[in-house]
């Protein structure tokens, strides 16, 4: 097994017995009909569960409105993409030659999907509370990071509001620049808004992240003028 591939199980915090199953983990339907579709099926219904179960006991005073509102936040694509980020995965991650040319290792949706897979193997490859362990260590930061309140409006939404109640015109976002290796993007994006003559920019590990950090800056910058 390669080092990159090593190095992977190191920071999941697993070394697999059947290293097979994390090279399957890892093949992406473009390479070829034996790919990681079926593993990606069992990662995803696993970490609903996982994810779901550790917000019921962290949060004992929440509805089931706030809890599945948080379960969406932390399986969505792009935060699921953020952690296949932390762990590498678009340098190991096996295309077709397609997606190899069209910028796949660094795709949100591949990559989000190649982490689900990994979890599925990694079920298979030990049980379900081995998998629990693992799947938490690796959401740790964002579970305890998290709370009802945080999820109640985004920056985005606060800025359309404010605006709203104004009969002012939404914020166009634009993308001003990617920088940063395939597996590693640092985005930034323009938050503009020509009535007030404000164009502000923020940046961030992806795109939505740059849009709400925009928005908070835009947000900030309105209330400041009164």
């Amino acid at each position: 097994m390669s080092g990159e591939l090593a190095l992977l199980q190191e920071k999941l915090g697993h070394r697999f017995c059947d290293p097979e199953l994390l090279e399957l983990a890892l093949t992406h339907r473009s390479r070829g009909s034996r790919n990681n579709e079926r593993l990606e099926f069992l990662g995803d219904s696993i970490l609903n569960h996982i994810i779901a179960q550790a917000l019921y006991q962290q949060f004992e005073n929440s509805r089931e409105g706030e809890l599945s509102r948080m379960r969406a936040a932390l399986v969505k694509g792009e935060t699921l993409a953020e952690v296949a980020r932390e762990l590498d995965l678009g340098s190991v991650v096996r295309l077709g030659p397609g997606e190899m040319k069209s910028g796949g290792r660094r795709r949100d949706s591949i990559l989000a999907d190649t982490l689900e897979a990994v979890i599925g193997a990694v079920l298979l490859d030990s049980d379900v509370s081995s998998c629990r362990d693992r799947v938490l260590q690796l959401f740790d930061t964002r579970l305890r990071e998290l709370s009802p309140q945080r999820l109640a409006k985004d920056a985005k939404t606060q800025l359309q509001e404010f605006l709203q109640g104004r009969g002012k015109a939404l914020p166009a976002y634009q993308m001003l620049a990617i920088h940063g290796e395939d597996h590693q993007p640092h985005f930034k994006v323009s938050c503009e808004l020509p009535e007030f003559d404000l164009s502000l920019c923020g940046e961030g590990s992806s795109r939505r992240r740059a849009e709400q950090e925009a928005a908070r800056l835009t947000l900030a910058s309105l209330e400041q003028r009164g």
